[in-house]
């Protein structure tokens, strides 16, 4: 199991970032990045055989953010307001705790896609893969979620991709 000590220690603070901007909450994030973490030991065996080893970690992570989404605890307690929150890394701190606020008005499934699409930078069809989906969803999803983070922050978007 050294090899899986090895991964999540290079990989933990990739991971954490990506759980921050599913959720936007970095005490949410520790707590996904902990589950996905546990369920990834859990496959490790199979994991560790994958042929790309950061989109299976990736994916559980999201599975187990979406999964967290259909419960009611994550609306129940909101940890949102304690005190040592962190902004998103930028230069624009002020512009990126707006999107961070958007992020959060999207719902789970649209906030997933931007994240894969546009954090995680990647393409349709592996974004489909990760989100178990068919690429036109991902597409439809990805263009909801750009038209509302273009109407929550009232200024053009520009996407980096067609």
């Amino acid at each position: 199991m050294d090899d899986f000590t090895e991964y999540v220690t290079a990989r933990a603070g990739w991971l954490r970032k990506v759980a921050y901007l599913l959720c936007g909450d970095w005490h949410r994030a520790d707590d996904l990045v902990q589950s996905a973490i546990t369920r990834l030991y859990a496959n490790w065996p199979r994991a560790s055989r994958a042929g790309n080893l950061d989109g299976y970690a990736r994916r559980t992570l999201v599975n187990t953010f979406l999964a967290e989404q259909r419960t009611s605890w994550w609306r129940r307690v909101d940890l949102r307001g304690t005190e040592h929150e962190r902004p998103v890394p930028g230069s624009d701190v002020e512009g990126a705790l707006d999107l961070r606020a958007a992020l959060d008005r999207l719902p789970g499934r649209q906030r997933a896609t931007v994240v894969l699409r546009y954090f995680c930078d990647l393409p349709v069809a592996e974004t489909a893969r990760a989100l178990g989906c068919s690429e036109g969803t991902v597409k439809s999803q990805t263009s909801k979620a750009v038209d509302a983070l273009r109407e929550l922050l009232g200024e053009p978007i520009r996407e980096g991709r067609a």
